[in-house]
């Protein structure tokens, strides 16, 4: 991770057309503005996580739990091959 020191009105480039600048320092957190084109998709981690989460329910693609579990399910119990109980 690369991490910047910046004060109110510093910026930050992200390659060609994206700008992260802080906006207002205060004692709870920091208020940043971000300027993007907008075939940018830009939004708060946990709204990204929601998002995501979204459209892996909607694929009805496995999650990797699911495949964990059925690994563990054919190798049955104390990892014993397939089919043996």
């Amino acid at each position: 991770m690369l991490v910047f020191t910046r004060r109110r009105n510093e910026a930050i480039m992200i390659a060609d057309g994206i700008t992260v600048r802080v906006i207002k320092v205060g004692r709870n957190g920091v208020r940043i503005g971000v300027d993007a084109p907008s075939s940018v998709p830009v939004h708060r981690q946990e709204v990204y996580d929601q998002i995501k989460a979204a459209n892996l329910s909607a694929s009805g693609a496995p999650t990797q739990l699911d495949a964990v579990v059925e690994r563990l399910r054919a190798a049955g119990p104390q990892g014993a091959p397939a089919g043996v109980v």
